[in-house]
């Protein structure tokens, strides 16, 4: 692939089928997710229309991959979240899946760091090499998707007056919070 500094630019064509615009090729789904998987952002455009169609597309790579029994979201995750689009926690939601991933990703990185930067035995199993490599693949694919957060900027969460919790809210957001920082705890002490 050329330029992974920039998106790759796939197109849908009014038939529904996806042009890779860098090698000139139809592409399938599966190949997208390879891409991802390989470390590399994409976004999907209608040929018509100029819409961004990436968020419909990763959503549907997501829902196939659920479906063939590739799990990984449990059922009170997906249950959570088709609830959040009709309560008023809707408006937090995404704040607070950025951080829940922000400290995974982070918590992910110092596990690598201990793994790489010690005399680890893992290290000489053939393969660990590759392992390390799918694995900071899969964070990146992972947290790819929140740069399209509405005030993302990977540190956190960014908050307006309007985003504050209401009284009955700040309860369950302390609760949360409290939560996350056991849970950073524990990651750390991996």
């Amino acid at each position: 692939m050329a330029d992974t500094g920039k998106p790759l630019l796939i197109k849908r064509y009014a038939s529904r089928r996806l042009y890779n615009t860098e090698t000139s090729d139809y592409v399938t789904l599966e190949d997208i997710a390879g891409f991802i998987r390989a470390g590399r952002d994409v976004q999907i455009v209608d040929l018509k229309s100029g819409d961004d169609l990436t968020r419909q597309y990763l959503l549907q790579i997501v829902a196939e991959h659920e479906s063939k029994g590739e799990n990984v979201l449990p059922i009170n995750v997906l249950t959570d979240l088709v609830r959040s689009y009709t309560s008023e926690v809707q408006s937090i939601v995404p704040q607070f899946l950025a951080m829940s991933f922000e400290m995974f990703r982070n918590g992910q990185s110092r596990m690598m760091e201990n793994l790489t930067g010690l005399p680890n035995p893992m290290a000489k199993v053939p393969g660990f090499d590759d392992l390390l490599k799918q694995q900071e693949n899969f964070m990146k694919t992972l947290l790819s998707g929140m740069s399209t957060i509405p005030g993302w900027t990977g540190t956190g969460p960014a908050r307006t007056e309007a985003d504050a919790p209401d009284a009955t809210g700040a309860d369950d957001l302390a609760q949360i919070k409290k939560q996350l920082a056991e849970l950073q705890t524990k990651l750390s002490k991996l």
